[in-house]
């Protein structure tokens, strides 16, 4: 029913607007706020972000916890001037991290239980676990 009137009202919007007054514009912003309203959450598995720092090789926290069954976002900060490469074979996960750079790196939906990360370059001392709770 609601997709039915809202397919007429756009019908009568193109009809009124477009053909009769040539404003591509208004009816291109009407049909965008339209979006906007059944859009919903669409982006919002992602809500919540983590943070680890990587300092004299070593992981900081070297243990974190995250939402089991909900996708996050590990924000990645190598302050070392050296590269550092995040490797995970769990979380199926590897990345290279420039010295001094930043990198994003997306899990999840993760299951109850424990994920072990290391530094490849430094493996003796950049060594991690994440906990899904």
């Amino acid at each position: 029913m609601i997709i039915l009137t809202l397919s007429k009202l756009i019908n009568d919007v193109f009809n009124r607007f477009v053909i009769k007054r040539g404003n591509m514009f208004l009816v291109m912003r009407f049909l965008f706020l339209i979006l906007l309203m059944f859009s919903g959450n669409a982006g919002a598995d992602v809500q919540e972000f983590f943070s680890i720092t990587i300092k004299d090789h070593r992981f900081n926290p070297a243990s974190l916890t995250v939402p089991a069954g909900k996708r996050v976002k590990l924000v990645i900060d190598n302050q070392d001037p050296t590269p550092e490469e995040f490797e995970s074979f769990p979380l199926n996960r590897e990345k290279v991290i420039a010295g001094g750079k930043q990198v994003i790196i997306f899990v999840g939906p993760l299951k109850k239980g424990s994920y072990e990360f290391i530094g490849e370059f430094h493996q003796k001392t950049a060594k991690g676990v994440l906990t899904a709770e």
